[in-house]
């Protein structure tokens, strides 16, 4: 199994993490996790920061000459911005007052953090929490999904809802997801993208945020990952997962919200075996691909449902915790809706646990050892 530690804050000096427990000999594509970093940073509705972040990747050990040597991975992004915050944000420099923040933000870390760390500044808490965390996050799950590639596994991201704006989504048809994606929210229906962007607008001239849904599709993850032990089971890893990714705050795998309103007969998915590829298969997916804490062999589709940002430019009603005044919260730079850049986080979390659960299930300390265990699977599950 894998494990990573993170590290940073959204204007230290860099973001960081190490990687334990990859196989080795894992080709390591530089283009491919920074291809992901930059997705995170598009989408329409996001900050002025993504003008100051150019985020590239830096590996500082554990690679050698383009492969995994097996060795725990460094990890390094760098915060531009640092230079404009050395003064306030530097390890070791006499305490200054700018910056400060004593107005928190409701549904913000702000003033929990404070009265939890017993902090003189909410900024010791905010620069942590911060979702600027979630780059380093990504370049871990794009590093997994490269393993995961190996054996079949690939990942799809895009967004479903913004605010009350729902796309129409045919996920019978994941080429239609798949090609029609490449736009400023990562939307697969042109219509809801228009309107989508209608309303980003209006909160924008209105000092307002919004949230709505992202969505992760898994294509090729083999029936029998994960496990009906409560702890293992692969949904709750993956509820976990996405549930920590900042202004996450429901996860739905398929149509899990939606079925708890329907008959048993409209929601189970049916069973028939293919011959043809000696596998069994169900006629539909309402269950996302996992039955009873395991995957069976169908796409494993997660939702993932954001609240809009905290931070609003008009402000919130609040205390200044100092004078215990009503004022309105401070403003921090930020989005007005990063519903798509959360859809790239998420496919990252979702990597993570999806490989742990392969790795448990298959080992290997090299990725020929790796392959070769899960391809003696399939063909295993070709005899059942």
């Amino acid at each position: 199994m894998i494990s990573y530690l993170d590290a940073g804050e959204s204007h230290g000096n860099c973001l960081c993490a190490i990687i334990d427990g990859l196989p080795a000999g894992l080709n390591i594509d530089v283009n491919f996790i920074n291809n992901l970093l930059s997705l995170r940073q598009s989408g329409y509705g996001r900050g002025g920061r993504q003008k100051i972040e150019k985020d590239k990747i830096e590996i500082l050990s554990g690679v050698r000459f383009g492969q995994t040597t097996g060795s725990p991975i460094t990890l390094k992004i760098a915060n531009n911005d640092y230079k404009n915050w050395q003064d306030i944000m530097a390890p070791f420099a006499t305490y200054t007052n700018q910056k400060q923040v004593t107005k928190p933000r409701p549904g913000h870390v702000d003033l929990v953090g404070y009265l939890k760390y017993d902090r003189n500044d909410m900024r010791d808490c905010l620069e942590r929490s911060s979702a600027r965390q979630t780059a380093i996050r990504v370049a871990v799950g794009a590093i997994c999904e490269l393993c995961l590639k190996e054996v079949g596994v690939n990942f799809y991201n895009f967004v479903s809802a913004i605010g009350n704006v729902k796309a129409n989504i045919d996920y019978s048809n994941l080429d239609s997801i798949k090609n029609n994606t490449n736009n400023e929210l990562l939307c697969p229906d042109k219509e809801a993208l228009i309107e989508m962007k209608k309303i980003i607008d209006y909160a924008s001239q209105n000092g307002d945020s919004l949230g709505g849904v992202a969505e992760v599709i898994v294509e090729g993850v083999v029936a029998g990952i994960g496990s009906y032990k409560w702890d293992k089971k692969l949904d709750a890893r993956i509820a976990l997962a996405v549930m920590s990714v900042q202004a996450i705050k429901a996860v739905s795998i398929g149509e899990g919200v939606e079925n708890a309103f329907k008959y048993s007969s409209q929601v189970q998915d049916e069973i028939y075996y293919d011959s043809q590829a000696q596998t069994y298969r169900r006629y539909t997916n309402r269950l996302g691909g996992i039955e009873g804490g395991i995957s069976n062999g169908e796409n494993i589709i997660v939702k993932a449902y954001m609240k809009p940002i905290p931070t609003t430019r008009k402000g919130l009603r609040s205390v200044d915790v100092k004078t215990k005044e009503a004022q309105l919260s401070t403003y921090e730079r930020s989005d007005v809706c990063a519903t798509s850049a959360a859809s790239v986080v998420i496919r990252a979390a979702i990597a993570f646990e999806i490989l742990n659960a392969y790795l448990e299930k298959f080992g290997g300390d090299c990725i020929n050892e790796f392959k070769t265990n899960v391809n003696n699977y399939k063909e295993y599950l070709k005899t059942k």
